[in-house]
């Protein structure tokens, strides 16, 4: 049975840990409320750029541009997404001929959020192990240490994005995925991000980035006829499509760094929770010990005082 001594370290111990968890606590609390913010402020910035390029992915005159239509392959193989940007209500297309896919995987660069990081990963993996020579691009140190350590090569990835998430790592991201499209070495593009619902309530899935639409799939498309495009819709798209893809990007940094927060808030507050009962159960010891041990000193002074008498 361990000492008094010992359980009173192991209660001091408890303490300690309790008042850093209840830090990391209130900490992920601030941030979380700064992210629902930011959040609320960028989905409609990520909406109107939805409508936008919506209007116009729909056209004739789009069809010539590989961003929206993709490129031409044989077969076909599909995964559903749980998603709901927007391929939102329709199939992921994973075409085997593909020269690759890429996969952009946005997690955290640390721990103690609960099963954040894991969860995304797992969403993640169900598409890249359907798609044929997939590159593995990783947003985050512990996507990064998932892939290597289970022997997943990782084409590239991108450290300190997702505790800032400015526009500006958005933009690099897309950049790099669009130019790695143009260039020829991808030929389609996913995002596995979680979505946030509530503090509660974290929805991981994928979508895809690129391309926007092809003939494998068909999808309902708000076409404004009445606008018009100056000097024509292929100088308009090009310019679109990047702003909405780094905007589409930058929208899933900011859902996924609310996601973590709240599930680094949830976890933290278990933790507390954990704590405050394994003290309650130390402190019940400690102070059944200490009156067992008041007990004997008194009975041992009776004794004493009885045999002193005699």
């Amino acid at each position: 049975m361990p000492s008094m001594k010992v359980v009173k370290r192991r209660i001091n111990s408890v303490t300690t840990t309790k008042k850093i968890m209840k830090a990391m606590n209130m900490v992920a609390a601030s941030k979380l409320q700064k992210d629902k913010a930011r959040l609320e402020a960028a989905r409609p910035f990520l909406n109107g750029a939805q409508e936008a390029v919506n209007a116009l992915i729909g056209c004739p005159e789009a069809d010539g541009n590989e961003f929206v239509a993709g490129r031409k392959n044989n077969g076909i193989k599909t995964a559903v997404s749980s998603g709901n940007g927007h391929t939102a209500g329709r199939e992921i297309v994973v075409r085997p001929g593909l020269k690759s896919a890429a996969y952009l995987v946005i997690t955290g660069d640390r721990g103690l959020c609960g099963a954040y990081n894991t969860n995304v990963i797992k969403k993640a993996l169900e598409f890249i192990e359907v798609g044929e020579n997939p590159k593995i691009i990783v947003i985050g140190l512990k996507g990064f240490d998932y892939f290597i350590r289970h022997g997943k090569k990782v084409f590239h990835k991108f450290d300190n994005v997702l505790e800032t998430a400015f526009y500006d790592d958005a933009e690099r991201i897309g950049n790099y995925l669009l130019s790695l499209y143009s260039s020829g070495e991808i030929d389609e593009a996913y995002m596995a991000f979680t979505r946030f619902e509530s503090a509660l309530s974290h929805i991981p899935g994928v979508e895809r980035l690129l391309p926007l639409r092809d003939d494998f799939e068909s999808i309902n498309i708000n076409k404004n006829d009445n606008m018009k495009y100056d000097p024509d819709i292929g100088s308009y798209l090009g310019h679109a499509i990047p702003f909405y893809i780094n905007a589409f990007i930058y929208a899933a940094l900011l859902e996924s760094s609310a996601c973590e927060q709240a599930a680094r808030m949830v976890s933290m507050d278990t933790a507390v929770s954990n704590a405050s009962d394994i003290k309650d159960k130390l402190t019940r010891v400690y102070n059944r010990r200490r009156q067992a041990a008041i007990t004997q000193e008194i009975s041992e002074l009776v004794s004493s005082a009885n045999a002193n008498g005699q």
